[in-house]
C-alpha cells in the first residue's frame, strides 16, 4: 500500500482540493494514526482491541485491516490473534476524509499589530478548548423565556453519524451511558413560529447543542438529522442520517448510496476499497444542509479578550 503523507511539511497543494456548490473539500488521502497500548488494553488481540475501543467500524473491517498490514504493531504486519503488549505503538493507515469548509472569504474584524481577528466561518474546525463560545441558533417554536439548563448525557454512534441523549442508569453498562454533557439555553426572540435561542455549552461534545435542543423539543428548524419528523428514518443499510434525511438514491448494482453529485466526485480521487467513507467525498455526518445550519458562533472570549461576530440574517425575523 502507497502511503501519501500529509504533513506541515507536506501540504495539500491546490491540485488537492475539490470546490462544490460553495464547500471546499480535500481529496482523501491516507494518514497514520498512532497510538500506544495503555495498561488496560494489554492482554488482548489486535482485533478485540480496536473492535472493542474504536465501535465506529465493523469487526470484519478490523480483521481484513490486520491481515493487510493497515493495522501494524511496532512497524511490523501482525496476525490477527496477536496478543497486545503495553506501550507498544499501533499505527492504523487510514483512507483520510476530511470535513469540508465553506469556500466563502473570511472577514476581518479587527487588525492589530500582533493580531489578526477574523469572523471564522461556521465549518472551520479550531479551537483546543482553552477558548469559550457562545452560539446562536434558529429554533422550531416558542423557546421557553426563562434560562434553561440541560444536562443530559450524550452517547455519539460514530456509524450513524448522530447522538442520541442518555438519562443515565446506574444498573446499566458505564459506556453505554454516554459522556455527561451540560449545556445553557436562553431565549433571544421569537415570532411564534420560531425562535432565536442562545446556546453556551459548558462541555464540548459532539453535536451537543443540537441534540440538547431536540432533547428539549425545540430542535434547529433546518437540521435535518436532529428534526423529529426525520428521527424513525435515520439510517439504512449503514447510510448516516444526513444522508437518509437527504434522500440519495440506491444503486441497483452494488447496493451502494450515492447520489448523483456523489457520482460526479468519485471521478476526482481513488475510491480505497476498504474505506468505510467512500465513495462519499466527505466523511460521515456531512452533507450539504450539515454546513448551513441554522446555529451560528457569535461571540468568542477568552483571558482579557471577547470577540463577537456579526449576526447571520436567519438571526433576524422580519
Amino acid at each position: 500500500m502507497e502511503i501519501v503523507w500529509q504533513t506541515p511539511a507536506n501540504p495539500p497543494e491546490r491540485q488537492d482540493y475539490i470546490f462544490r456548490k460553495g464547500r471546499r473539500l480535500v481529496r482523501p488521502y491516507y494518514f497514520e494514526f498512532i497510538s500506544h497500548v495503555k495498561n488496560r488494553w494489554a492482554g488482548k488481540t489486535i482485533v478485540d482491541f480496536f473492535a472493542q475501543e474504536f465501535k465506529g467500524r465493523p469487526f470484519e473491517y478490523y480483521v481484513s485491516a490486520v491481515q493487510c498490514g493497515r493495522i501494524q504493531v511496532d512497524g511490523e504486519t501482525v496476525p490477527v490473534s496477536y496478543i497486545l503488549e503495553p506501550s507498544q505503538k499501533i499505527s492504523h493507515f487510514l483512507h483520510r476524509h476530511e470535513p469540508p469548509v465553506m469556500a466563502s472569504d473570511v472577514t476581518v474584524l479587527v487588525e492589530e499589530p500582533d493580531v489578526v481577528t477574523v469572523c471564522k466561518p461556521a465549518s472551520v474546525p479550531i479551537e483546543g478548548g482553552m477558548v469559550q463560545k457562545q452560539y446562536i441558533a434558529k429554533v422550531v417554536g416558542v423557546f421557553p423565556e426563562k434560562e434553561l439548563l440541560v444536562d443530559v448525557s450524550i452517547y455519539y454512534n460514530p456509524r450513524e453519524g448522530r447522538s442520541t441523549v442518555k438519562a443515565g442508569d446506574s444498573c446499566c453498562d458505564p459506556l453505554s451511558k454516554g459522556k455527561t454533557a451540560s449545556t445553557k439555553f436562553t431565549r433571544i426572540s421569537s415570532n411564534g413560529t420560531h425562535s432565536i435561542v442562545l446556546c453556551e455549552p459548558v462541555t464540548g461534545r459532539t453535536h451537543q447543542i443540537r441534540v440538547h435542543l431536540q432533547h428539549t423539543g425545540h430542535p434547529i428548524a433546518n437540521d435535518m438529522l436532529y428534526l423529529s419528523e426525520y428521527v424513525d428514518n435515520r439510517s439504512d443499510v449503514g447510510m448516516s442520517a444526513d444522508r437518509a434525511a437527504g434522500k440519495s438514491s440506491i444503486s441497483e448494482t452494488d447496493n451502494t448510496y450515492v447520489d448523483d453529485c456523489e457520482e460526479t466526485c468519485c471521478k476526482n480521487f481513488s475510491i480505497d476499497p476498504m474505506c468505510t467513507h467512500c465513495p462519499n467525498l466527505a466523511p460521515t455526518g456531512y452533507e450539504e444542509h450539515e454546513v448551513g445550519l441554522w446555529l451560528y458562533c457569535i461571540r468568542y472570549s477568552g483571558p482579557g479578550w471577547k470577540y463577537e461576530c456579526p449576526y447571520p440574517g436567519w438571526a433576524f425575523f422580519s
